[in-house]
């Protein structure tokens, strides 16, 4: 019998990172997990750690990781901020990478750096970060197999066919909380509202992406960096159900989708074990007892954050880092219920309206110091915007 794969989870007190631990605990035999990373939830991630037992455990903020010093089994290695999450995800065959928003970029990059297969749930650090995350997508061994439902769907319908013989990528969308409501009546909602997802249990910024459309529009990008379809061959479409988690059209006309029940657990377990199939049957459809498959396009007038993103993707160098920088302060500030839910739309196009374009260096390969550059300058600017709406009140 081959020896356990063995696997290091960051961002593992997430919803991510929590799926992906029950994922290994259901197929002991095949995975050994290695290291585990957070950045300040401590209790959860004590008992993960000593439940799993692996031989490294990274803490991002230095004062939880003092904190957690004392509390972890003896023989277990403690690193300590970015430099250690970093760390932790080069050590294991596959790295899991469960981390929130822009600051996954650096995990993301040491994973490949080190010739690591990347199970990524980061969606924003491809996109933000693309120049770089390709560079280190080249060194030997390195390889990224999706764990968003529908990039994982897709990486599976590819393998019906040859890339030339793609015709389109239909990413579905559960359409959120508030699908079918216009921007009229979604004036006033709330945090509690926005955080009401009809099909998955998420984070509250990944869910509050999936109310404003931005989620759809950021995986758009991630598509297009992923599987190298020109943007004017990715669509979108509503699909309230769930089930269809996405599609590939052929350029014969035939269409494979992946269906299953939602349960992110399946496309965790394909990304760990791929190119095998695991035994454990993550969201298996009942067929006898499925609802009805409905489908429709998006209302992009009431979601604008959609089309925000496909303009961001198309001007591509670092638009896209600045898309996602303002919609990280923008969601946070709604979060914080300094921000409406209409002004996360706003607060990203105003902040795009000010993206100074790219620049000479942009020709000869971007680095890590410009992705930060460009995030941190994206940031100011929605700092600000948010501000303005603030006094405005």
């Amino acid at each position: 019998m081959a020896s356990p794969t063995s696997v290091g989870i960051l961002g593992s007190t997430g919803s991510i990172g929590t799926q992906a631990l029950e994922v290994v605990a259901s197929c002991p035999d095949r995975f050994t997990v290695v290291a585990l990373g957070a950045h300040r939830s401590l209790e959860l991630l004590v008992e993960q750690v000593r439940r799993f037992r692996p031989s490294v455990v990274a803490v991002g903020d230095a004062a939880a990781a003092a904190e957690a010093a004392p509390l972890l089994p003896a023989g277990t290695d403690l690193l300590v901020g970015d430099e250690g999450l970093s760390v932790a995800a080069a050590m294991a065959d596959v790295c899991v990478n469960g981390v929130v928003g822009f600051a996954g970029l650096t995990v993301t990059v040491a994973a490949l750096g080190a010739g690591r297969r990347l199970a990524l749930a980061n969606k924003e650090s491809i996109i933000a970060g693309a120049p770089v995350v390709a560079r280190a997508l080249a060194t030997p061994g390195a390889e990224i197999v999706p764990v968003d439902s529908e990039h994982g769907a897709i990486h599976q319908c590819l393998r019906a066919g040859a890339r030339t013989e793609v015709a389109r990528l239909l990413l579905t969308a559960s359409g959120g909380p508030f699908r079918g409501r216009t921007a009229g009546e979604l004036a006033g909602v709330g945090v509690d509202e926005a955080l009401s997802h009809p099909t998955w249990s998420m984070g509250p910024k990944i869910t509050v992406d999936s109310s404003t459309l931005m989620n759809k529009g950021l995986e758009v990008i991630e598509a297009h960096e992923l599987f190298g379809v020109p943007y004017e061959h990715i669509d979108v479409v509503v699909h309230p159900q769930s089930i269809v988690h996405s599609m590939v059209e052929f350029v014969d006309g035939a269409t494979v989708a992946q269906l299953s029940r939602p349960d992110m657990r399946l496309p965790i377990g394909y990304a760990l074990g791929y190119p095998a199939r695991l035994p454990a049957p993550f969201g298996a459809i009942d067929w006898a007892d499925l609802p009805r498959l409905e489908f429709e396009p998006p209302d992009r007038s009431t979601f604008r954050c959609l089309d925000l993103a496909y303009e961001a993707g198309r001007t591509g160098d670092l638009a896209p880092a600045w898309l996602n920088a303002a919609n990280e302060v923008a969601v946070a500030a709604f979060l914080d219920k300094r921000l409406a839910w209409g002004g996360i739309a706003d607060v990203v196009e105003g902040t795009m309206d000010r993206y100074p374009g790219a620049a000479a260096s942009a020709t000869t390969g971007r680095s890590m110091a410009d992705v930060l550059e460009a995030d941190a300058a994206a940031r100011r600017q929605a700092g600000a915007l948010v501000a303005a709406w603030e006094r405005s009140r």
